[in-house]
């Protein structure tokens, strides 16, 4: 058993509330048995009690045992003297707070029904190639499920949408800055994200934007900051990159950019087809900000799906579209719809719910999410074993859910926090 159980039973109040009574003997009504607690500290705050005549408010701790509260060291926390009642499913030993006084004590062994330990025994018993809860999904309402991976996506834009606010409060509040820093990390598609945030780092907006008239100066920064204009074998000969390697010195020198770039180990070529290689990358990159001079304004304006693949659909230079690292020769496709989805996906909806909660337009928020709805559905081995399991996959909104579901709840087995893991508890009889 883990301490969620008695978590998820205490928020519930799924145990046997008659004659209540704490180890001393004092009768316990629940008035209010409190909101969890995400910081340090007790586990649940702003509970009211009433033990015997006298009322009280505060917070409850919560433990397997009551010894527990030594092994945290509660005892020298002043933290924890707000505590009115120790919640345990075994009461081996009393506990006191900082000044010595006795927390009073309840002992839920005896009174969680076996139908219920039952059921959570099995749920979180179920081999690790299955969803926990699959043999139990008939029992769940679809709303139920819809419900939850509609929770599990908000949840998902909302964490995204976290590091591009903490980017933009970085950059000193531009927003310009930020969808720069965060378009250069999309265009890394998850293998080379982090490579390409820094590259962004190392290479200013304000250098870019002295010099966004002019395609090659652009490509000349990127390349040359990103490592992939030295001189080789393969570049030797090569008319193109000899001209952004000279142009690329000049504007080093001018930018006092010695020393700041990244190197070409650093970038990720394993398991990437052609397609996906850095340099293509780049030189896309490139193009957009070539093409596009306000970044943020295009991005937040778009009021529908063609119009952002529009701004996404700009040809690379003919150099970029014959050779997909430099000095090597091969045809390159353009950036296809299905990389344009994932930008939208992990660069507008994201940037967009950022900049709706700096200003304060909440329904802005809905408006971003909605985007997601009009992309198709990704398919992938999670999302593919979801929709077998009955779970709705109709585009990428279900698929951004799926994914957040999985990771966020069913790979760590976090059940309890589950409305469909907790609807499966509630229709089991617990006899209270």
């Amino acid at each position: 058993m883990q301490e969620d159980f008695l978590h998820y039973v205490w928020q519930h109040q799924y145990f046997d509330r008659t004659d209540l009574r704490t180890t001393d003997g004092q009768l316990i009504t629940v008035l209010k048995p409190g909101y969890r607690n995400a910081d340090a500290g007790p586990d649940f705050l702003t509970a009211r009690l009433q033990l015997d005549d006298v009322e009280w408010n505060g917070a409850v701790e919560i433990h397997l045992k009551a010894s527990d509260w030594h092994r945290h060291n509660h005892q020298t926390d002043p933290k924890y003297d707000q505590v009115v009642l120790h919640v345990v499913y075994e009461a081996d030993q009393p506990v006191q707070r900082l000044d010595g006084s006795t927390v009073p004590a309840l002992a839920l062994a005896a009174r969680i029904a076996p139908h219920l330990l039952q059921a959570y025994h099995r749920l979180l018993e179920q081999p690790t190639s299955l969803l926990p809860c699959a043999p139990h999904l008939p029992e769940v309402p679809e709303i139920t499920r819809t419900s939850m991976v509609e929770r599990a996506l908000l949840e998902r834009v909302e964490q995204k949408a976290a590091v591009v606010s903490a980017l933009h409060q970085r950059l000193g509040d531009d927003w310009e800055a930020t969808a720069y820093h965060t378009l250069a990390a999309g265009f890394g598609f998850q293998k080379n994200s982090e490579p390409l945030a820094r590259l962004a780092k190392a290479l200013p907006l304000s250098v870019i934007r002295r010099h966004r008239h002019d395609a090659m100066q652009v490509e000349a920064l990127l390349f040359g900051q990103a490592g992939f204009l030295a001189e080789n074998e393969a570049t030797a000969t090569d008319e193109y990159v000899s001209k952004l390697r000279h142009e690329f010195e000049f504007l080093r020198h001018k930018y006092s950019l010695h020393g700041t770039g990244l190197a070409v180990h650093e970038w990720n070529f394993l398991r990437l087809r052609p397609a996906n290689f850095p340099p293509v990358r780049l030189a896309q990159l490139a193009a957009v900000l070539h093409a596009r001079p306000a970044l943020f304004d295009a991005l937040l304006t778009a009021t529908d799906l063609p119009t952002l693949l529009r701004f996404f659909q700009v040809p690379t230079s003919a150099y970029w579209r014959e050779h997909y690292r430099p000095g090597v020769a091969g045809k390159v496709p353009a950036l296809g719809k299905s990389s344009i989805y994932l930008l939208i996906t992990n660069v507008v909806v994201p940037l967009r719910v950022a900049y709706a909660h700096h200003t304060g337009q909440q329904e802005q928020v809905e408006s971003a999410v909605a985007l997601l709805s009009m992309l198709p559905p990704e398919h992938n081995h999670f999302t593919d074993d979801y929709a077998a399991l009955g779970f709705q996959h109709r585009n990428s909104a279900d698929s951004q859910g799926l994914l957040a579901l999985h990771r966020a709840y069913c790979e760590p087995r976090r059940c309890l926090h589950c409305a469909v893991g907790s609807r499966i508890l509630q229709r089991n009889p617990v006899g209270w």
